[in-house]
């Protein structure tokens, strides 16, 4: 059966929001013998289904078990397309350092910004969720990386992100590194107020203003 591009996108995004993790792989496959791009089968299949499978959650249809197997078809998806990305031809890749920070444990908006960010080509250290904040600037520096990202969904963990600034200002080292926030409670009236560098509403936006910071640096 002959598929056309959408309807290959629609079917992969189904697999994902549905928790089909086990037909996905297949349907990924044929997606790259059909000759499509695997970004776009990433970034409008995959992260077109797992972002519905988040609004579910939101909604509460969807709780913490059903998410687990939508990320489980994801992968299982991702599996397939990452090594079909177009290599990019500069050797070392911009790297970020990406983490929720410590009181949160919310990580699928994170997850999502890191997943869209490692198809955009960035070399990503992901710290996971609850992160001691002064694990943000050691990492950091441990690995040379051009961008710090934080998240969360909690307000009353917001003051941590101004902290890890302090932190990188304290140590004589803020201009390292450019810093961007994201998460429901935040705003860019917030970022602005800590310095941050920068804020995303969504993981989309994200990718754009990581490109717009690191190129301004280039």
């Amino acid at each position: 059966m002959v598929r056309t591009k959408e309807e290959f996108l629609t079917e992969l995004s189904r697999c994902v929001a549905e928790m089909d993790d086990e037909k996905v792989s297949g349907i990924a496959k044929e997606y790259i013998a059909a000759g499509y791009s695997a970004l776009e089968g990433i970034v409008d299949g995959l992260v077109g289904g797992i972002q519905k499978a988040s609004k579910l959650y939101e909604e509460e249809e969807y709780f913490i078990p059903e998410l687990l197997i939508c990320s489980d078809a994801m992968y299982n998806g991702l599996a397939v397309l990452r090594p079909h990305l177009p290599q990019d031809t500069v050797e070392e890749k911009p790297k970020i350092v990406i983490g929720v920070v410590e009181g949160d444990t919310h990580d699928i908006g994170k997850n999502l910004v890191r997943i869209m960010l490692e198809a955009a080509g960035y070399a990503i250290h992901d710290l996971g969720r609850d992160v001691p904040l002064r694990n943000f600037v050691a990492k950091a520096k441990e690995v040379q990386a051009d961008v710090i990202a934080m998240s969360t969904l909690m307000s009353t963990t917001m003051p941590g992100m101004k902290r890890v600034i302090e932190l990188l200002e304290e140590e004589g080292i803020r201009q390292d590194y450019k810093v961007i926030i994201g998460g429901a409670p935040i705003s860019p009236a917030f970022a602005k107020a800590i310095q941050a560098d920068g804020y995303s509403a969504n993981a989309v936006e994200a990718v754009k203003l990581v490109d717009r910071l690191v190129q301004a640096e280039q």
